[in-house]
């Protein structure tokens, strides 16, 4: 397998990482990230990509061409929090700013990292271009309300996807893009949220990791445009 994973150095993108190179049938990984980490593993690329960067990721994609196309694209990347942005409670903590910063990251990012990425995949075959969703992203399955800016990104996400599985069914029949919530993930990301939560609901990334994989492996055509949990079970919009 020839694979690509965007967002590379952090903590799901290092254990996905880790398992393919685990895995007998992959042939080349392509690592992207903004710290561009060097790898043990012999069979691991790494190059630099920048998601608030068009240009970067114009490039990105450029030194990603491998013959006979992807098998595999994944895009790790997320944002939720940074030390000046915080998740919202209620209307009155919404900053145009940290809306520009969430969307930036988590949906024009990878809308971009489609545009590019998405004709690399291989056409002769199954091939899957997989996400970094989030369950909070889900419409009817909100009820708790807040997190304005990290919901509302998620969501125009998942619309992405969905709309351009669309596209890609006219261009590539064997493809497959999907959606994925990789659960409560013992991350930077997670960290100051996992308080409320019962610590077997917390993963570790290389659990995580290896759940993703396993949905991924029993992917079909049908399941193009979809979301998924780790556990293989389908989120509605």
């Amino acid at each position: 397998m020839n694979i690509a994973i965007i967002g590379a150095s952090g903590a799901i993108g290092k254990a996905l990482v880790h398992q393919l190179c685990l895995n007998k049938w992959t042939e080349v990984i392509y690592a992207f990230s903004r710290s561009q980490k060097v790898y043990e593993h012999f069979n691991v690329k790494s190059f630099f990509i920048n998601l608030e960067d068009e240009n970067s990721i114009k490039t990105a994609a450029n030194n990603a061409i491998c013959f006979n196309g992807f098998d595999l694209i994944i895009i790790a990347t997320g944002i939720l929090h940074t030390d000046e942005i915080f998740p919202e409670k209620a209307l009155r903590d919404i900053s145009a700013k940290n809306f520009h910063k969430l969307f930036a990251i988590n949906t024009i990012g990878p809308a971009l990292v489609m545009k590019y990425f998405l004709p690399l995949l291989a056409k002769n075959r199954k091939s899957i271009f997989a996400v970094m969703s989030a369950r909070i992203g889900s419409i009817n399955d909100n009820r708790l309300g807040g997190w304005y800016a990290y919901r509302a990104s998620k969501a125009a996400l998942n619309m992405i996807i969905k709309t351009a599985s669309i596209e890609l069914r006219r261009q590539n029949k064997h493809a497959i893009i999907i959606g994925l919530h990789p659960g409560t993930v013992d991350s930077p990301l997670s960290k100051p949220f996992q308080t409320p939560i019962s610590r077997e609901k917390i993963f570790t990334a290389e659990y995580a990791a290896i759940k993703l994989l396993d949905v991924m492996n029993k992917l079909t055509l049908e399941s193009t445009g979809k979301i998924f949990a780790w556990d293989g079970v389908e989120i509605p919009y």
